[in-house]
């Protein structure tokens, strides 16, 4: 047994598993800033995006497994009630792009460090979340009839996302 974190054992160093670990719930909270809503349906896309990360503590891969157990750490875990605070940034596209960018840097770190499969776990893990929280809420519409369910923001920033990761 080592002193180790389980991080350095799985070869990252700290700042390359806070890029890791940070970037599911940048992903949920662009993905539902990508489109203003209303504050029930933005609650709704993050408990979808929450229960997604959370899901993700049973993965086959390891790595996906120890990223999404930090994350809850982190964010809140919704099994047991945790909610933690809705996250609205003040510029959602400028967000938007630096996580589309931190996504870029992801995919060439876990090329170079992680398994393949670990590696594409991981990254479609991403893309499930941004899936999961665009398709939470509809957008537009009136008393909660009609509208988008997803949005062509949300589209834009799930594929450009996908793109990224090289999905």
């Amino acid at each position: 047994m080592t002193d180790q974190p389980l991080y350095a054992e799985l070869g990252y160093t700290d700042a390359e598993w806070g890029l890791l670990t940070g970037l599911p719930q940048s992903v949920l909270t662009a993905a539902s800033a990508a489109s203003p809503d209303s504050s029930r349906k933005t609650r709704a896309e993050s408990a979808a995006g929450l229960d997604r990360i959370s899901d993700a503590r049973a993965s086959a891969s390891v790595l996906v497994a120890a990223v999404a157990k930090a994350a809850v750490a982190e964010a809140g875990d919704p099994e047991i009630g945790e909610e933690p605070p809705v996250i609205q940034p003040g510029d959602p596209v400028g967000y938007a792009a630096d996580v589309v960018g931190r996504a870029a840097e992801v995919s060439a770190l876990l090329a170079a460090k992680a398994s393949p499969s670990d590696a594409e776990t991981y990254k479609h893990w991403l893309v499930e979340i941004a899936d999961e929280v665009v398709g939470a809420a509809s957008t537009g519409g009136l008393l909660g009839i009609g509208g988008e369910t997803v949005t062509d923001a949300e589209r834009a920033f799930r594929d450009d996302l996908a793109k990224a990761l090289g999905h």
